[in-house]
């Protein structure tokens, strides 16, 4: 049941002369004061419906009107003007009790400044949807800090055995719940998960954010194994055991390349507790670095929004990142490569030995190979996978998005590797 009431007059003597305004509790909307230096209240006269007056002694309910005595003299703000109805209680019928000055709530009407209407105007409320969405997301709501010491010594774990800069969040921003909770999990999970999430950053920012993150590396890892040892064995057939010590340097530089191309694009878990100056070069660096999207279309979350372009500053800079550790993988496998293979033909020669590879030229090859090629198919796959984990079918069974997971990157490696054939062939490393 609602119950509405209309300000038939507020005369208010000073600088501003008289103000009439009406409002409704059917909105909860308080009326819109004027500011003024000097108020003089007369009287406030407000419309109920018709009810037995009350004890004599309190203020006086004569048919539909309920008088307030003249107030003093208020010097200041509209919200004194306002302090001055609030030790007036209205009564509904049922009993409960309205309070008109905002301060609380009757469990029908909700508490703040005389405001709160849905579009928020008309008083110092109107902001309660706004803080209850504030940090609402698939990670929940952000808890301050005596909330995220209180999960901690839940779990019966000290608070300062957090890490460094999850301590440095919590005090100055706060930690969203979810994220709180699942460090919480993995860094009691058994050896050697729990110590790896204690230990190391950035294996604990990815999984925080992406649970299935180690999954996609030992996806991308088992099937760029599985698809190269199929393309040795066919190459080298009957001399595949003789040249096995080269095929060991691949798959040992081709781990090092899969977990380098799938953890520079996954989204990671940023946690900001203090200002970029006071860390010095390394912290602003930091925050710059903080500020792009670890790939192209990963998605916004509260506090961090990206440009376009800082989307594209992203994906040049991480092609730039791909192909130093392209370059750089190139050098250490493609040279112990060449060490054995001269190693073993200055033992023995055959006419059928096939020209050792230049180093410096096919390490160039891999460098640009994975800033361009590699990078562009990376970012798409982030991107499909982020469309069907976000799906309602990912959601439903989890094991769709994994399943989705491992063919899509089964094809990128099928194409990848016969693209990269192509481009050493045009190159004449091969």
């Amino acid at each position: 049941m609602s119950m509405a009431f209309s300000c038939a007059s507020i005369r208010l003597h000073g600088r501003v002369g008289a103000v009439k305004c009406r409002a409704a509790l059917a909105r909860p909307s308080g009326c819109s004061y004027p500011n003024a230096r000097r108020w003089r209240a007369r009287g406030i006269r407000c419309q109920l419906p018709p009810r037995a007056s009350t004890d004599a002694s309190a203020a006086t309910i004569s048919g539909a009107a309920v008088v307030v005595p003249e107030a003093v003299e208020v010097t200041g703000s509209a919200e004194e003007v306002a302090a001055v109805a609030q030790s007036t209680v209205l009564q509904e019928k049922g009993g409960d009790v309205a309070d008109v000055g905002g301060s609380g709530g009757n469990g029908k009407f909700p508490p703040g400044g005389g405001g709160g209407g849905a579009d928020g105007d008309n008083g110092g409320g109107g902001s309660g949807a706004d803080d209850d969405n504030e940090g609402n997301n698939e990670f929940g709501p952000i808890l301050s800090f005596e909330h995220v010491v209180q999960e901690v010594e839940k779990r019966g774990v000290s608070f300062h055995s957090l890490p460094a800069d999850m301590i440095e969040a919590a005090k100055n921003v706060g930690i969203q719940k979810l994220l709180l909770l699942r460090y919480l999990d993995m860094q009691a999970a058994a050896w050697p998960l729990g110590p790896a999430v204690r230990s190391c950053g950035l294996l604990r920012n990815r999984m925080l954010v992406d649970p299935a993150f180690l999954f996609k590396i030992g996806t991308e890892i088992v099937i760029d194994t599985c698809c190269a040892t199929f393309a040795e064995v066919q190459k080298r057939g009957d001399e595949f055991w003789s040249e096995f010590e080269l095929y060991a340097a691949d798959m040992l530089v081709g781990v090092v390349v899969n977990v380098a191309l799938v953890g520079m694009l996954a989204p990671y878990a940023r946690f900001r507790g203090g200002s970029a100056a006071s860390a010095g070069l390394f912290g602003r660096v930091r925050y710059a670095y903080d500020a792009l999207p670890s790939s192209v279309f990963e998605a916004e979350r509260p506090g961090y929004s990206f440009s376009v372009q800082q989307r594209i500053g992203s994906y040049f800079f991480k092609g730039f990142l791909y192909g130093a550790v392209g370059f750089s993988c190139g050098l250490v496998g493609q040279g112990i490569a060449n060490l054995i293979m001269t190693a073993k033909r200055s033992v023995k020669k055959s006419e059928h030995d096939v020209p050792v590879p230049p180093l410096l030229k096919t390490s160039a090859l891999w460098g640009v190979f994975l800033g361009v090629s590699s990078n562009t198919r990376y970012q798409v796959i982030n991107a499909l996978e982020r469309v069907v984990e976000a799906s309602p079918l990912g959601k439903r069974v989890p094991a769709a998005s994994l399943a989705f997971t491992v063919g899509v990157r089964f094809a990128n490696n099928v194409y990848g590797g016969m693209q990269f054939v192509d481009w050493a062939k045009m190159s004449g490393c091969q």
